[in-house]
């Protein structure tokens, strides 16, 4: 039962990537990374992305808006990728980063906007 619902936790990280879901032990790294990292993919894609308590779209949005106030820029990334995967879209992004920045701050919203744009150059 838990390989089954890993199975279904990474299914829906590729769904909502458009890409699987690949996290290999950095160097130096313990092998029980390797536990961490399954752990929070079962948490994140298998526990509360599936929710039915709010929308796709809404989800995308609350996520990318805690990753930038968070200032965390890998996990920026993975949200961003996954909003214009699910089809918000990159004006719908700005407008966040402009919300943002009247409520997390403005050296916060820019700093974590810049990773909104690379990852703009990415979708081309």
């Amino acid at each position: 039962m838990p390989e089954d619902a890993y199975a279904r936790a990474l299914e829906n990280a590729e769904r909502l990537l458009g890409q699987p879901l690949t996290l290999p032990l950095g160097p130096g790294e313990p092998a029980v990374g390797a536990d961490f990292r399954r752990l929070a993919t079962l948490h994140t894609f298998g526990d509360a992305w599936p929710r039915e308590g709010l929308d796709l779209r809404s989800r995308c949005l609350v996520s990318v808006a805690i990753a930038a106030t968070l200032g965390t820029h890998e996990p920026l990334r993975g949200q961003l990728r996954i909003a214009l995967h699910s089809g918000v879209s990159r004006e719908e992004i700005v407008e966040l980063f402009i919300h943002l920045a009247a409520y997390a701050g403005a050296a916060r919203a820019f700093d974590s906007y810049q990773i909104a744009v690379a990852v703009f150059g990415e979708a081309r």
